[in-house]
């Protein structure tokens, strides 16, 4: 098989250029008199993309609300056609992309089905072959008698699911439809695409970087219509989270301080109860969240206040290539957000003086959504994909999110030092 023949999509320098109008009358004025003054400005929902994907890869696409990742689902099936640009398909191509696509309202679930499977090429007698396992998936009993219009978002995501992964497609693609489904729907669709991609290309598009680093071989990032990233879905998801929790770093040695002594000193040092793991040749000694402009010290914050968190870490032996970074876990457990110097690009020099030394790193971000967190620093050196742990101090620190005005017209008296007393 030669090269062409191996890949299913190929993307290149495909741009989609959208004109946006204040208003109506400037796009008749526009069009009136074309070589005048331009009425309008450009939006680039895509720019200058380009990427291949394997056959029998499952490849993930991330990014922010409104970073391109829809526009380029629906040029790669043919709803939208590029402004410049190319998109090679090889392949029948099956997508569940928004609820309601490709289903008439006024038809029953049934009469969908067989219209879907029309449009993939399939005469009725092929379709009378696939409908009993399409029904058993779907599950949704006598529903499927009923008009689709009448149907619950969930009804209608089994019903969409199950017809496009029935109709053997070359080229699968998701997209967050299935967030709509119940959780045991959700892990039903997340194992047949399991099973699919070991035969099938899979195009995966989530906000959920645990199914993307599970399902997926590689992943790629799109941000406001470039491409940021291309790689391993480990790599790549870190990198994601850094980028959307906005954090920067900052390192101070501690013996030449260039920081306040009173802040350095009002790190809170690690309680020696802490689950720690490692190997101590560099150990974590301290850390405090700290307010951004104020430097006082938090335990509660509220949403989207830039904070600054200090971790104090001693070095005991010259280590290459270190990565200093933090993990946020929600009260269940489950990391939301992490960030490390490798990640951020910011590599860390010049650590052990021939003795025990103490530096500083300060990360700055804003903070989360409510909710209470704890926060797990860590000291490691290598590599992202392959690094030595030196020190892991499991939930740290404890802080709890809250809108605070929110809470002050119930009666709630807050103190200088964040922490709050009932009435």
């Amino acid at each position: 098989m030669n090269e062409e023949n191996k890949i299913a999509v190929k993307v290149q320098n495909v741009t989609k250029l959208y004109k946006l109008y204040d208003k109506p009358i400037d796009r008749l004025m526009e069009s009136i008199n074309p070589f005048s003054k331009k009425h309008h400005k450009n939006f680039y929902a895509l720019e200058d993309l380009s990427f291949t994907i394997a056959k029998g890869e499952t490849l993930g696409i991330i990014g922010k609300n409104g970073s391109g990742k829809s526009t380029l689902l629906k040029m790669i099936t043919g709803v939208l056609t590029p402004s410049s640009g190319s998109i090679e398909v090889n392949g029948k191509i099956s997508a569940l992309l928004e609820l309601g696509a490709g289903f008439n309202p006024e038809y029953t679930g049934l009469e969908n089905v067989y219209m879907n499977g029309t449009i993939m090429g399939f005469s009725r007698e092929e379709m009378d072959k696939r409908i009993d396992e399409i029904l058993s998936f779907a599950d949704i009993g006598e529903f499927i008698h009923q008009p689709v219009k009448t149907y619950s978002s969930g009804m209608f995501v089994r019903l969409a699911f199950a017809v496009a992964i029935n109709v053997d497609p070359d080229i699968l693609i998701v997209d967050e439809a299935l967030s709509v489904g119940d959780m045991r729907f959700q892990q039903k669709c997340l194992r047949k695409i399991e099973e699919l991609k070991e035969k099938k290309t899979v195009l995966f598009v989530s906000h959920d970087l645990a199914s993307i680093t599970k399902f997926c071989n590689r992943v790629i990032w799109i941000n406001e219509g470039k491409l940021v990233e291309d790689g391993l879905p480990t790599e790549v998801s870190k990198k994601y989270q850094a980028f959307m929790l906005d954090s920067n770093l900052f390192k101070y040695n501690l013996a030449q301080s260039e920081v306040n002594d009173q802040l350095v000193d009002n790190i809170d040092p690690i309680d020696p109860s802490l689950d720690v793991l490692g190997d101590n040749e560099a150990i974590i000694k301290g850390i405090s969240l700290f307010e951004k402009n104020t430097n006082r010290k938090l335990t509660m914050v509220t949403p989207g206040q830039l904070v600054r968190l200090s971790i104090k870490v001693q070095f005991n032996r010259v280590l290459e290539n270190p990565i200093v970074g933090f993990s946020i876990k929600d009260r269940l457990g489950n990391i939301v957000t992490q960030s490390n110097s490798y990640v951020l690009g910011q590599q860390i020099n010049n650590i052990y003086e021939g003795k025990a030394s103490i530096y500083s790193f300060e990360f700055t971000f804003p903070n989360l959504t409510n909710g209470n967190y704890t926060i797990s620093p860590a000291i490691a050196s290598g590599s992202q994909e392959d690094h030595q742990q030196h020190s892991w101090v499991h939930d740290a620190l404890v802080i709890q999110v809250m809108d605070m005005q929110l809470y002050s017209l119930q009666g709630y008296l807050f103190l200088e030092d964040i922490q709050f007393l009932t009435s």
